[in-house]
C-alpha cells in the first residue's frame, strides 16, 4: 500500500538527501529517485504539497562517455543551463512551448553536468491544491495531476522564474528531494520518450505498472534491480 500523509501536517517526513547521492552520472542516480519525496513547501501555508517520485529520465554531460545530443548540456554551459554545470542537487526548470516548465535536477561533480528530469510523481498530500492548480476537479484522479513533467509543475506550481537554480536538499527550500524510507527495489529502464536525439538510449527508469507514470505503456524494457 502506498504510504500516505496528513495534508495538514507541517512537518517534513524523512530526511533530506545528502549531496553525494547526486554526485554521480545521471543514469546511476534515475533509478535510486523512485521512491523519494518531492516536496514543494508554499509560502504562507501551513502544509507542503508532497509526492513520490515514479518516474525520470536520465540526461548526460558533455563530459560522459557516451554522446547525448538530447542533452540541454551536450554542447556546453550557456546562460540558460548554468545550473547545469553548478554543484549537484540543484533544480534546473526550463520552459517548453513557452507556456510549460520541467523540472531537472543536476547531477555529476561541479563543471561536468547532467541531470535527471521528473516525469512523473505519485500525489500523496495536496492534492486539492494541485488540482486547483492544473484547473481540474478537486477530486480528478492522480494521474491526471502529475503524469508527466509538464503536468507535475503545473501541478506544484513549479517556475523557472521562482525556483531554478534553488538547492533541493536544503531544509529551508521551498522545493526538496527526502527520503522517507519507502524503498524501490526493481524499476523498468526503457528509451526516453518525447525526444528527436538519441532516442535509442535507455535511459527512462519508471514503476512499471504505476498508474502516474507517463507515456506509452508498452515500451520494451529490461528490468533494473535497485540495492
Amino acid at each position: 500500500m502506498p504510504r500516505q500523509y496528513n495534508a495538514g501536517s507541517a512537518r517534513l517526513p524523512g530526511r533530506l538527501l545528502p549531496r553525494s547521492f547526486f554526485e554521480r552520472a545521471p543514469e546511476l542516480v534515475a533509478p535510486l529517485l523512485l521512491g523519494k519525496l518531492l516536496v514543494r513547501k508554499v509560502k504562507g501555508r501551513k502544509a507542503p504539497m508532497m509526492a513520490r517520485i515514479v518516474e525520470v529520465e536520465a540526461y548526460l554531460g558533455p563530459d560522459h562517455a557516451t554522446p547525448d545530443p538530447a542533452a540541454h548540456a551536450h554542447r556546453g554551459p550557456t546562460p540558460r543551463n548554468a545550473v547545469l554545470f553548478g554543484p549537484a542537487g540543484h533544480a534546473y526548470v526550463y520552459s517548453i512551448y513557452g507556456q510549460y516548465f520541467c523540472v531537472n535536477i543536476s547531477c555529476e561533480a561541479e563543471g561536468r553536468a547532467g541531470c535527471v528530469l521528473l516525469r512523473a510523481v505519485e500525489p500523496l498530500s495536496g492534492l486539492e491544491t494541485m488540482a486547483r492548480n492544473r484547473g481540474l476537479d478537486l477530486d480528478a484522479a492522480p494521474e491526471m495531476l502529475t503524469s508527466g513533467p509538464s503536468r507535475l509543475c503545473q501541478a506544484l506550481n513549479v517556475t523557472r522564474a521562482e525556483h531554478n537554480g534553488l538547492d533541493l536538499l536544503a531544509s529551508d527550500s521551498a522545493l526538496q528531494v527526502r527520503d522517507d524510507g519507502f524503498r524501490v527495489t526493481e524499476c523498468l529502464a526503457t528509451p526516453r520518450i518525447g525526444i528527436r536525439h538519441a532516442v535509442e538510449l535507455p535511459l527512462r527508469f519508471h514503476l512499471e505498472g504505476h498508474r502516474c507514470v507517463s507515456g506509452p505503456r508498452r515500451l520494451v524494457g529490461r528490468r533494473v534491480l535497485i540495492g
